[in-house]
Parts: structure tokens; sequence; C-alpha cells
């Protein structure tokens, strides 16, 4: 099935590029980064077919009138070097004992066909050269009218290179590669690594030739029978398969050129026919997209699992989240922090009543009344103060180690959240290093709103003796232990806060002080959520960090679909409406 003439039409070139583009940033957006089972074939098989559209499909659909390239590839030892040197009738790269193998691509183009091979257009990411390398990321441009003009030969490294390099650099470019010039040798042609190769072409319905290399010319004909064989048994009966026998090699690394006349004859003809090569390119494209879209969809299941897997550590540590905030919230209006350090303070601080008893003396005992009861009472405050500040920091920070320990413990469950926990420099198994100073600058704030408060509730009370005999310091944190107590407060510490709130009553009126402890209230359990809220957004980072968007295995689906469905359409139209 090709693509057919609709390759060179505008408007289905562009439909089809516009598509292909999409599919590729689907694909950059649809990342594996959790290590779930079977995970690792999936994220190498993402990485080919990202390689195969940015080194092949891409380019070749920009400029689809490019020259066609040819990739000679093959086993070590097969000649591969020595043919192209012999076909383009030059040494234009080292074969033989001076370089045993290819490292550096070579690439033999017309020299008026050199536009075509820049950077930006085939194998974006190898550096141009124009002289001999050894640099396995770059690719040497040989210009030579050896070569005709629509046509271009790359020697490549062995598929079955001992560097890995090597190896992964060959398969790169036979993906990008409209055609194989496949060589192997008498000694190697039943090897599996090639084979392997080839059966790539043939899922991908690559267009391939293969040419059987130094052998000697009595093994010649028995041997080419058995590989021809071979070839039809793996679906490649249909492809050209051409002889080049054994012989000696000149100080140019060249063989006789009648040895190489067939090949060179059949590229030259190729070269000359531009429906033949419009041929090529289009079943070498069409088989390319259609690999690409059904490798798609299985990466696009992958994804979902680890969107799914994402979203159960994260709502795992939501849940644990959610627990910690509600008891922390609970605990700053329940009457928990007052004890110890803090409720011995604010006894301190109403004494046995006696501001309260001075507050409801008649008008004419107040003066002298207050002088007595105001003696140290706004060092006394400060002290409470202070002790409501470091009380609910302590809080605050308990609970926030209690959640992140909880949490890491849950995420450790899982090897995949083992390894999101590993991923980040923050240590997420206790609170975070800047809550304290986060906490301290928070419980300040709302100490400040608390005066604001009841000089807002006070109005033009504040002038009054009431008012005055503690001052806004004094009645905010009176308004702060009475919204910590909460309304139903037990034990040592009820009578003190009954006097806390009738101060609060006797000073802004009973409404008044109802409203700025439900006030009070509110504002701190919406500062306390903050500060825990911050804490949580601390899971969230790992997995933010790898943008596992919940919609990418969906949006990957779809663009897969469109250009499937643009393939088939295409092929259809190309073969007149017959499959």
């Amino acid at each position: 099935m090709t693509l057919g003439a609709d390759l060179s039409d505008t408007f289905l070139g562009s439909r089809m590029l516009t598509e292909v583009v999409r599919l590729h940033g689907s694909l950059l957006n649809a990342p594996l980064p959790l290590d779930l089972p079977g995970v690792g074939a999936l994220r190498v098989g993402r990485e080919h077919i990202i390689e195969q559209l940015e080194d092949y499909i891409i380019p070749r659909l920009t400029e689809i009138d490019a020259p066609l390239l040819v990739v000679v590839g093959g086993s070590t030892g097969a000649g591969k070097s020595t043919l192209v040197n012999t076909l383009v009738g030059s040494r234009v790269t080292i074969p033989g004992l001076l370089r045993p193998t290819t490292r550096s691509p070579v690439l033999v183009h017309h020299p008026e066909d050199g536009r075509w091979f820049g950077a930006d257009r085939l194998l974006p990411e190898l550096a141009r050269v124009s002289q001999a390398t050894t640099d396995q990321f770059a690719i040497q441009l040989v210009p030579s009218t050896a070569v005709p003009r629509g046509l271009a030969i790359l020697d490549a490294p062995d598929v079955d290179s001992v560097d890995e390099r090597n190896r992964e650099l060959a398969a790169q470019l036979l993906a990008a590669a409209d055609l194989w010039l496949f060589v192997t040798s008498a000694a190697r042609y039943s090897d599996q690594v090639p084979w392997d190769h080839l059966k790539n072409a043939v899922d991908r319905n690559t267009a391939v030739a293969l040419v059987l290399s130094r052998t000697s010319a009595e093994d010649v004909a028995t041997v080419s029978v058995h590989l021809a064989r071979m070839m039809a048994a793996r679906g490649l009966k249909d492809s050209p398969l051409f002889a080049v026998p054994q012989g000696e090699v000149s100080e140019e690394g060249l063989l006789p050129a009648s040895y190489g006349t067939e090949i060179k004859g059949w590229l030259e003809a190729l070269a000359a026919d531009a429906a033949a090569r419009r041929d090529i390119v289009n079943q070498t494209v069409a088989g390319a997209v259609r690999t690409v879209t059904r490798k798609a969809f299985p990466i696009a299941d992958a994804v979902a699992l680890q969107v799914e897997a994402v979203g159960e550590l994260l709502t795992v540590a939501d849940r644990v989240y959610d627990d910690a905030q509600t008891t922390l919230l609970a605990a700053g209006r329940d009457g928990t922090l007052l004890r110890g350090d803090l409720l011995a303070r604010w006894q301190e601080f109403v004494g046995s009543g006696e501001l309260t008893r001075t507050l409801e003396a008649k008008v004419g005992f107040v003066r002298e009344r207050l002088v007595n009861a105001i003696k140290g009472k706004p060092q006394q405050a400060e002290r409470v103060g202070v002790a409501i500040e470091m009380g609910l920091e302590a809080l605050v920070a308990d609970h926030a180690e209690r959640a992140a320990g909880a949490a890491a413990a849950a995420w450790r469950e899982r090897s995949y959240g083992e390894a999101l926990l590993r991923s980040t420099t923050d240590d997420l198994t206790r609170a975070g290093r800047g809550l304290r100073t986060r906490a301290e600058q928070e419980i300040r704030a709302w100490h400040d709103e608390l005066q604001e408060l009841v000089k807002h509730e006070a109005g033009d009370a504040r002038h009054s003796a009431r008012f005055l005999a503690l001052g806004a310091r004094g009645l905010a944190v009176t308004l702060g232990v009475v919204a910590l107590a909460g309304p139903e407060v037990q034990g040592s510490a009820a009578d003190s806060v009954r006097l806390g709130r009738t101060l609060l009553e006797s000073t802004i009126g009973e409404a008044g002080a109802a409203r700025v402890v439900d006030q009070a209230r509110g504002t701190l359990a919406r500062r306390l959520t903050t500060l825990m809220s911050a804490e949580r957004a601390r899971y969230l980072a790992p997995a933010a960090q790898w943008e596992l968007k919940p919609d990418a295995p969906d949006q990957l689906r779809q663009a897969a679909r469109r250009v499937d469905d643009l393939r088939f359409a295409a092929a259809k139209k190309g073969t007149g409406g017959h499959l």
C-alpha cells in the first residue's frame, strides 16, 4: 500500500505534514517516567518512533522532492565502504584495515543537491562536516558529480558492530532511508542481526535491495539462490538482489569498476525516473507512517497507566494531607493548645478575675481600680502572645512532619512511588525546610489581624477606659486565647477562658465579641490551610516535573488516528479506490 502521487498534492501533503507534526508533539507530551511492568521496551519504542518522525517522516514530508536517500548498511566486513567507493569511482569513505568499521557516516551527493542535506533537514542532530572524521555525532558530506542528481548514497556503520553507538547510529540511519542497499557476504548472510533489521524493513514496508558481496565467483550462484529463498520466506521476494563477487581492492579502496556496473546502472535509472523515485518514497513513507501510528497506540495505553499510577499516588498523598489538615484545624479551635506554658501565661495575665471585676465596677471606682489592675499586664500580654505563636508553630510543624512521614510510607509501598521520592532533591519524608519560617510569618500576621479586628469592632469605644485598660495588644491575645479554646472548653482552662470572653464582651459588647471570635477562628483556619497546602504541594512537584498530563493518552490516540486516517485515504486514492 502506498500513498501514490498524492504526496505531491499540495493540500494532501500539507494536511499529512500538519498531522504528523501534531503526532510528534503528542508523543513528546507523553513520557513514561514510572518503572511500571513492561515499560522499558515501550520507552525504547517511543524513542524510536520519535526519532523516525524527526529523522525521516517530517523532513521527507517537508521536502517531498528531495533526492532519494540510499543508505548502504549491513554486517561487519561485508564490504559496504568498498562498494560505495566503487559506485562513486573514488575513495570517499575509508574501508579495509585502515578503518575496520565506519564510525562516522559519509553521505555522497551531487554538488547541486547539497542544499537538501543541511542540518535543518535530514538527521538534524548530527553535525555536518566536510572532512573525514571519527565523530559518531557528525555526518561527512561529500559532493561528487559521479552521483546523479536526485539521488544520494550514505555509507552507514555496521548493524552488528561491537561499538554500541555504531549499532545505534546504523539503526538510526537506516530508519532515515528512502531505500536500503543492504550488503552481506557469503560468510555473514545467515546471521541473525542483519535479518532482524531486514524484518524491521519489511514491517515498515521500506524499499530494500540486497547485495551479496565478498563471495567467490564460483560460490555466487549457489549462495545467491539460498539467499533469494531466505528473502522470499521473509517478505522480500520482490526486492532486487545483486551480486558483487570477491575481487582485488585497489589502494584507493575500490573494486574493479565492472563489479559495480549492475548496481550503478540500477541507481542511475532510478535517478533518471522521477516516477520510480516517487514510488519508492511513497512506499517507504507510507510504511513508516503506518508503523509509527500502529506503535503509538500501545504507548498511549502505557501513558494512561502512568497517569493512573501517578493519580493513585497523588490521591494517597491528598488523603494523608486531608486528614492532617482536618486534625490541625480541629486542634486550632478545640482547646488543644491551652495547656502547658500557654495556659500558665494566660492565667498569669487574667489572674483571679481582677481585670474582669475591675471592668465591671461602678464608674466612680474605675480610675483607681484600673491603675491597680493594669500594672504589669502589657508585659504579660506579650508573654501570652509569644506562647500562642510558639504553640501554633509547634502544632503546624508536628502535623506537617507526621503527614510527610505517612505520605512517604504510603508511596514506598509501590516501587514507582519509591522512585518518585528519589527523583527530587526535596526530602519528602520530612516537613519542608522553609515551613517554620512560613508558619512564623503566618501566625504573626494572624496576631496583627486580631489587633485590627478588636480595633475595628470597638469603634469609638477604643477611647474608653475599658479598652485602654488592656489596649489592642491585650485584647488581641485575649481574642486569640478565646478563639483557640473553642466553644466548649473543659478542665483547668475553663474558668480562665470564660474570664477572657467576659473581658471581650465587657469591652466590645456581646455581639461584637461573638463576631471577632468567629472571624479570628476563620482567619486562623485559612492561614493553617495555606501552610498545609504548601506542604501538600511538595508532593505534587515530582509528578509535575514529568508533565504527565491526564489528557495525554487521549491526545496521542487522537493524533495517531488522524494520521492513520489520512494515510488510509491517501492510499485508497492513490490506488484508484482499490486497497
